[in-house]
């Protein structure tokens, strides 16, 4: 096998004290922060979910991973990022949504020499994380990117349209 097929370009987000690994395929672009509006402010909805933005004329629904996974949040003025990420599948209207970041994301080449699962700590049923991954010095979290898309789709309903 060739390098080529053994590698993937993934990306290191940085969150507030974690980092998401993800492919770059599933990124569509990183942008400055804008800060999202709701667009039923009487509408009780869960604390990670932030709102929308218009990005290339669609409504973006934007959503905090820390508080996804049962932290709290605290936006970082001046490093704070919206990383746009591709549906996987037709769950969300639109096929994009936001995660707020605490700065740019890191291109990186991850392939089996470098890369292994932690499989100490569990995660709470529901959470979008699958695993802690080791990666040399690194251990970023493993987005359960269906279930990110789920929980996102369950929030905005039909309501979202471009």
């Amino acid at each position: 096998m060739s390098a080529e097929q053994t590698e993937l370009y993934s990306l290191l987000v940085p969150l507030q004290g974690e980092r998401l690994l993800v492919p770059r395929a599933c990124v569509a672009e990183v942008i400055a922060f804008v800060a999202p509006e709701l667009t039923d402010p009487d509408r009780q909805l869960p604390p990670w979910f932030l709102g929308f933005i218009t990005w290339n004329e669609r409504r973006l629904p934007v959503a905090s991973f820390e508080a996804m996974s049962g932290h709290e949040a605290k936006r970082r003025p001046g490093r704070t990022r919206i990383v746009v990420f591709n549906t996987l599948g037709d769950t969300v209207d639109g096929g994009y949504y936001g995660i707020i970041t605490q700065g740019f994301p890191q291109l990186v080449r991850v392939n089996a020499d470098v890369l292994t699962a932690e499989t100490e700590k569990g995660w709470e049923d529901g959470q979008p994380v699958i695993c802690r991954a080791r990666m040399i010095n690194e251990f970023p979290l493993i987005p359960d990117m269906e279930r990110l898309e789920t929980m996102i789709a369950e929030v905005c309903g039909a309501k979202q349209t471009a």
